[in-house]
């Protein structure tokens, strides 16, 4: 009969009998094994509530349904939902749900409410001088406001700096401060920083204070319609969209086509920053080598990137490719990198050669270390081209997402700067072929001009320049 019980940060099993050969946690994103000791009739096995992931920092387990490795070593077990420093646990028999660490008092829509009614009513506070950083509704820290933070801190290292994370397992930069979503501190933070820097909608009920600012980053140059231009006028969107275009005070552009759809698609009235894009300012002067040291990949390798995006009818990532055969076909290593929406209902792919890098914290990072990319309709087409390497298109559904999920601003299929092909043996075909980057180089060129022309490595600098100088920030 197997007996749990918890540590700090440890899930302890032990039992009587012949120990087992292993016990591992497995969850969706992250997976950890036990020390297991024995001696004469008896076992224990301390399973760690921590995990380095894709060779970083050891940080909590990520939120999520995690199982007990062999099962019948679990049979039975029951755990009442602890709340640890770092995360909440309960068990049921071989499931384990970690959760965030947030007191079952806030967690719950009475305990926000209340939170929420505190924060409104903090508008007349004296606001301090902080930062509030939050990309991809706190699933990482990452993409431009990761460039702008790391930038300001260089800047301004006086200023504080607050990151929004979902969890305890989100890395979050040196010197930073992580408010985890719904817990006391981050509604405080939220509403004492001067400067919200953000790269998506605001969601929760956001309350301007007198002397605080917004700057929206967004998250990538639109190849996809955006907000009114999505098919199909729903009034409530268009209610949504006017409502949290109001929000912001400035929004960032990564060249000055993206600045006309943005503008348009969200009516926004605000200061408009063509300055490209922070997060490529690595892509122009950064080397890819620490991070294929980190993933265990060697110089000699070649490298293919692929990340589609997301798409409206579905929650996982797409599941056209078969990153195991491509990695074979090509004698390559396969890098899968699911869009932020993905993160957390998917898991990750596996397989010989195929290293799956949806939890890597910073795409930027991934796009240094390929070789080629793979993608669809993501926006990271327009960020790899910042560094000249080729790319392809593999859009096995480009009639339907074009004609019926979203619509596209210009005809991919004439003007992409790289082989656009619907099945995995033109795509293998396409990047076989030595000849394929010489044919696309005028495109690529034209390209480079429309969409890159303003990344060149110092946008960063140019976008807390602004920052400072509209006194949004005091940096001493």
């Amino acid at each position: 009969m197997t007996q749990v019980e918890l540590g700090e940060d440890l899930l302890l099993l032990s039992g009587s009998g012949d120990a087992p050969e292993r016990v591992e946690l497995v969850g969706a994103r992250a997976r950890v094994r036990a020390v297991i000791e024995a001696s004469e009739g008896s076992w224990r096995a301390t399973l760690p509530l921590s995990a380095s992931r894709l060779g970083g920092p050891e940080l909590p387990l990520p939120s999520g349904s995690y199982r007990i490795e062999p099962a019948d070593v679990a049979t039975g077990l029951h755990l009442p939902a602890t709340l640890l420093p770092t995360l909440r646990v309960r068990m049921n028999a071989d499931e384990v749900v970690i959760a965030p660490p947030i007191d079952p008092v806030y967690d719950s829509g009475d305990g926000q409410s209340a939170l929420e009614r505190r924060y409104v009513s903090q508008a007349g506070d004296t606001l301090e001088n902080a930062v509030f950083f939050e990309s991809f509704y706190g699933r990482n820290a990452s993409c431009n406001p990761l460039a702008i933070d790391r930038e300001l801190a260089q800047r301004a290292p006086h200023v504080t700096r607050y990151w929004s994370v979902v969890d305890r397992s989100v890395e979050v930069p040196q010197g930073a401060i992580a408010v985890v979503e719904g817990t006391p501190e981050w509604w405080r933070a939220r509403a004492a920083a001067r400067l919200l820097v953000v790269n998506d909608w605001l969601r929760r009920r956001y309350a301007r204070r007198r002397g605080q600012r917004v700057l929206q980053t967004w998250h990538g140059t639109p190849l996809k319609r955006l907000a009114l231009h999505r098919p199909g006028f729903d009034p409530r969107r268009a209610v949504a969209v006017w409502r949290e275009a109001r929000r912001w005070d400035a929004l960032l552009a990564q060249n000055p086509y993206a600045a006309r759809i943005l503008r348009a698609a969200y009516v926004f009235r605000g200061g408009l920053w063509v300055d490209g894009y922070p997060r490529n300012d690595v892509l122009v002067s950064g080397s890819g080598a620490a991070v294929r040291e980190r993933l265990g990949i060697a110089a000699e390798e070649r490298v293919v990137l692929y990340a589609p995006t997301w798409r409206d009818d579905r929650e996982r990532i797409v599941d056209f490719l078969d990153p195991v055969a491509l990695a074979d076909e090509l004698g390559a290593v396969v890098l899968v990198r699911g869009h932020s929406r993905t993160l957390l209902p998917g898991e990750d792919t596996s397989g010989p050669r195929v290293i799956d890098v949806t939890g890597f914290p910073d795409t930027s990072q991934l796009l240094l270390a390929a070789d080629v990319l793979v993608t669809d309709y993501s926006s990271v087409m327009f960020d790899f081209s910042a560094t000249g390497k080729p790319m392809a298109f593999f859009v096995p559904d480009i009639e339907h997402y074009r004609g019926e999920l979203r619509g596209f601003y210009f005809d991919l299929e004439r003007e992409a700067p790289g082989p656009v092909v619907r099945t995995q043996g033109d795509l293998v075909s396409a990047l076989s072929d030595a000849s394929t980057p010489d044919s696309y180089a005028d495109k690529y060129r034209r390209w480079q001009q429309r969409f890159n022309d303003r990344d060149d490595g110092r946008a960063a600098e140019r976008v807390v320049a602004r920052i400072i100088d509209r006194g949004w920030i005091n940096p001493d």
